[in-house]
């Protein structure tokens, strides 16, 4: 295993690092406004929503690795406390990498990019109308982390105002993963579309699971079984009952007296279709 001590590599090699490692980030595309009236637009990927009483949404614009210079939107953000946050979805993920840019102040990256100003309720920057969700807030903070080339600088938001297009919303009114269909930030060039790779864990049960300490090392142990197959065996409240199991045996004869590894294959294949009572059914079976 590589190991390494911050202190002892360049910022940049840390960063590539970094980047690589804590990925995928959801992207800030964040919209300020100078003191003059300016627009800015730029997407940061050091983003996420912090709590929801109030609403808290935190970016970081870093200080530059080269130079270490600021961006406009930290000088924008610390000098009119508003931007809003427009999240970036598969549509705009080109035009939004585009507007990364370095453009001179004052140069209106929504222009650059082909965007739609759409005038906000309560703040002063715009909205990108082609966002399918765009929070309007207020800086109620800026916290530096450092002074160096590659320092973060986490602009607290809170949300006065949310706005969220009908083409993404479910027949509930919920917010449905796959039409909304976000990107988000990895390592180097990659970025990831969020819906292509969706798959679902189930929570926890209400009541506690057993455990993977719970389960008989002879099946903890299986060179067939992988950690998160454990995971799912652990996840129950108890086991199936003896006569649970031998009726499953009686309606699959196939199971019985199969030997170790060829009965964990087929609980395997029970877990990979989420049967997680079946999997055990097949591994308690004489």
């Amino acid at each position: 295993m590589l190991s390494i001590d911050p202190k002892e590599i360049s910022t940049n090699k840390l960063h590539g690092y970094l980047l690589g490692a804590v990925a995928p980030r959801p992207i800030a595309f964040a919209s300020t406004m100078d003191a003059d009236g300016n627009p800015n637009l730029s997407p940061f990927s050091f983003f996420n929503v912090f709590g929801a009483n109030p609403p808290i949404l935190i970016f970081s614009p870093a200080r530059r690795v080269r130079d270490n210079t600021t961006k406009h939107t930290l000088e924008n953000a610390l000098a009119t406390k508003e931007v809003v946050i427009n999240m970036v979805n598969y549509d705009i993920v080109q035009q939004m990498s585009l507007s990364s840019s370095e453009y001179p102040a004052g140069v209106n990256e929504f222009d650059k990019a082909g965007f739609t100003m759409l005038a906000s309720e309560n703040i002063k920057p715009f909205r990108v109308a082609e966002s399918p969700v765009q929070f309007e807030c207020k800086v109620t903070d800026v916290i530096g982390t450092g002074s160096e080339g590659g320092a973060g600088n986490l602009i607290v938001c809170e949300v006065v105002k949310m706005h969220i297009s009908e083409a993404v919303l479910d027949v509930h009114g919920a917010i449905d993963q796959y039409k909304i269909d976000l990107v988000a930030r990895a390592g180097g060039s990659y970025y990831s579309r969020a819906r292509a790779g969706f798959f679902e864990i189930l929570k926890p049960i209400s009541s506690l699971g057993i455990g993977v300490d719970a389960i008989p090392a002879a099946i903890r142990n299986s060179p067939i079984l992988t950690g998160n197959d454990l995971g799912m065996l652990g996840n129950v409240a108890q086991l199936p009952s003896k006569s649970t199991v031998d009726n499953f045996a009686k309606e699959h004869p196939k199971f019985i007296g199969l030997e170790t590894l060829k009965k964990h294959t087929f609980a395997k294949e029970f877990l990979n279709k989420k049967e997680v009572e079946s999997a055990w059914k097949v591994l308690l079976i004489k």
